[in-house]
C-alpha cells in the first residue's frame, strides 16, 4: 500500500486553493500527497488543539486502535477522547475503522504556514 502525506496549509482564500489542489492532483503522474486547508490560523487552533495533535500522534502508525484503548494511552476520559476523535475524523485527518476503531492513514503530516506582515 502506497504511504499516505497530508499537507495542512492556512490560505484565506480556500476556494483558489482548492483549485489549485484539484489542479495539481490531476496534473500528477502519481500520488502527490493530501491536502487540508484553513482559512485562518485561528480556525486551525481552535480545530487542532494540543489533545487532537497529541491523539493524532498517538495513533500514527499505530495501526487500528479503539477508543477506550485510545483513552488508556492518553490518560484521558473515554467520552472526551470519542468527541475529539470526532473531529479529526471530519477534517479527515483520522477514520472509524468498519469495527469502530480509528486509524491514522497518514506516514507524513505537514503544517505549511506562513505569517506575513499586512502592507
Amino acid at each position: 500500500m502506497e504511504k499516505r502525506t497530508l499537507t495542512v496549509t492556512i490560505k484565506p482564500d480556500w476556494r483558489t486553493a482548492l483549485r489549485a489542489a484539484a489542479r495539481d492532483a490531476f496534473a500528477a503522474d502519481a500520488y502527490r500527497g493530501e491536502t487540508l486547508n484553513f482559512e485562518t490560523p485561528a480556525a486551525f487552533f481552535s480545530r487542532l488543539t494540543e489533545k487532537r495533535w497529541t491523539m493524532l500522534y498517538t495513533l500514527q502508525g499505530a495501526g487500528e486502535v479503539a477508543v477506550r484503548e485510545l483513552a488508556r494511552r492518553l490518560e484521558r476520559d473515554v467520552k472526551r477522547v470519542h468527541e475529539d476523535a470526532g473531529v479529526l475524523v471530519e477534517l479527515g485527518l483520522i477514520e472509524r475503522t468498519e469495527r469502530g476503531g480509528l486509524v491514522c492513514p497518514f506516514d507524513d503530516i505537514h503544517v505549511d504556514m506562513h505569517l506575513k506582515r499586512a502592507a
